[in-house]
């Protein structure tokens, strides 16, 4: 059960500010309850305590604001254009912190790559994450967002320009090419969103 030394109503306020409905503690130790997918955190004077099998639904939200993240992403399009999705997780060393996938209409697999990088560094900004070490399977991207590559697709052009944005906004990041073997969870994500459809 992980262990988090915090404020709790500071923690208490970052929950109720992500959605997160807490309820009053069950005994005078107690100060407040709160549930999120497969985790529950109760909060005692100083600290945190979380539990459940997939504490990482809390965790995030539950420590203070900053720290180091890796962040992965994955666009896949059948028929190139064609039918999309796209795919993320964002992982510390607690484990995967969060992930997500959806379907994003018809298009092509660079600008499925360019809406799963948006998506998860948006998330990782909202988790508060000042650092983040981004890894994805796309050369093009990767080359592109770095300033290595350039790109006459006005759509991709705006793209970039988005990734930098989000970028831009943490203290520090990283952005590095890796095999697809490497980007598995993300790649998975993306074709399961493509295969529930």
């Amino acid at each position: 059960m992980p262990t988090v030394e915090c404020d709790p109503d500071e923690a208490r306020g970052r929950l109720e500010a992500a959605g997160v409905s807490v309820s009053p503690g069950n005994t005078d130790h107690e100060r407040w309850r709160a549930e999120r997918g497969d985790a529950s955190a109760i909060a005692y004077d100083g600290k945190v305590v979380v539990q459940g099998s997939r504490p990482t639904d809390l965790l995030a939200l539950i420590r203070p604001k900053g720290g180091r993240a890796h962040v992965y992403f994955d666009g896949a399009s059948r028929g190139n254009p064609g039918p999309a999705a796209i795919g993320w997780a964002i992982v510390t060393s607690d484990g995967i912190v969060a992930e997500g996938s959806k379907r994003i209409g018809e298009t092509t697999n660079n600008r499925a790559e360019y809406e799963a990088l948006v998506e998860a560094l948006s998330v990782a900004a909202e988790y508060g994450y000042d650092e983040v070490d981004v890894r994805g399977d796309s050369q093009l991207i990767v080359k592109q967002v770095r300033g290595e590559w350039n790109t006459n697709d006005p759509g991709l052009k705006e793209r970039r320009v988005k990734a930098r944005e989000l970028l831009s906004a943490f203290d520090r990041w990283s952005l590095e090419h890796v095999p697809r073997e490497i980007n598995d969870r993300a790649d998975s994500l993306a074709n399961e969103a493509l295969d529930d459809a």
